[in-house]
């Protein structure tokens, strides 16, 4: 969610020596590939494919192996001429554009608290949903990820509650009109980021309802998920009206599907079942380094999407 957790998330995958990727399926042996598209859109992210040059050097790798999303959660701080060319260039290889973050937290600072007695937080908060808009246009992007800030101790949480609805409720009104949608993304409190006011799929439904808005709806991070609650399926059954975007990780290290606890070709099946059409981030860095890393990487994939 900040440049800070973006480099966190791809240590490890600066270019290395590369490595003989003939083994690895669908590869030729300069590394390109003809593969059949995933079944489903996931999206990795700038430093998944780090060896193959920049940003858009990774893009054409991506679709390459078979990749039809990607996501950029720094892309609004980019240039305009960066965010054209990067839309220029999914839109040249049919791939569709997941989230980028719409207003990012101060984390060092612990801010915004949207439902603090001040409304400043509110306040600046909404203008970053306006001026976040002509990045959506510009990148063909539909969802636009926000976190619901901090908890204020002094406040009782559920008059936070009630002002953060108020708050999302108008932000909705702000980008439901131009066919966006705002994703709030729950946050694990145990591992990552404690005081976060949202931490929960099921907290994120309870406000989703109240905002009442088809601009206000929840991304459901599983690697979070999995941290603070768990029972990932059941949980999403249950808040499915309401889940507009869906973002993969493993647990413990925050790596591929494979990696960790979570059995990501169950749930794979389980969105197969629901017909979900919608974009899965890859929000997760890679377990090896250097091209390695990058063959394990589609590998991983490949095994769940096959599920």
């Amino acid at each position: 969610m900040s440049l800070t957790r973006r480099s966190v998330l791809a240590t490890g995958l600066a270019a290395a020596a590369p490595s003989n990727l003939s083994a690895a399926p669908g590869w030729g042996a300069s590394g390109s590939s003809n593969a059949a598209h995933f079944s489903l859109a996931y999206a990795p992210h700038e430093g998944s494919f780090a060896s193959r040059g920049g940003l858009l050097e990774q893009i054409a790798f991506a679709a390459d192996q078979g990749f039809r999303a990607w996501e950029d959660n720094e892309a609004r701080k980019r240039s305009i001429q960066e965010q054209e060319a990067m839309a220029r260039a999914l839109l040249q290889r049919g791939m569709t554009m997941g989230v980028f973050v719409a207003s990012m937290p101060k984390w060092a600072e612990f801010r915004p608290v949207l439902g603090s007695d001040d409304d400043a937080d509110r306040e600046a908060f909404l203008a970053d949903i306006r001026t976040s808009i002509e990045v959506a246009k510009r990148l063909n992007a539909k969802h636009m990820t926000v976190v619901t800030g901090f908890m204020d101790r002094k406040v009782p949480e559920e008059i936070q509650t009630g002002r953060i609805i108020d708050c999302l409720r108008r932000a909705g009104e702000i980008v439901a009109p131009h066919g966006l949608a705002l994703v709030m993304e729950p946050l694990n409190t145990r591992t990552n980021h404690p005081g976060v006011f949202m931490h929960s799929i099921a907290q994120g439904y309870a406000v989703a309802r109240g905002a009442d808005s088809p601009g206000v709806k929840i991304l459901a991070d599983l690697y979070h998920e999995q941290i603070q609650s768990g029972n990932l399926i059941p949980t999403m059954e249950a808040c499915w009206a309401e889940i507009g975007y869906i973002q993969f990780g493993d647990n413990p290290g925050r790596k591929e599907p494979g990696t960790g606890e979570i059995n990501y070709a169950n749930v794979v099946r389980w969105l197969r079942a629901r017909s979900y059409a919608g974009v899965i981030g890859m929000e997760h860095g890679n377990m090896l380094a250097g091209r390695e890393g990058e063959a394990r990487l589609i590998a991983a994939y490949r095994a769940i999407d096959r599920a």
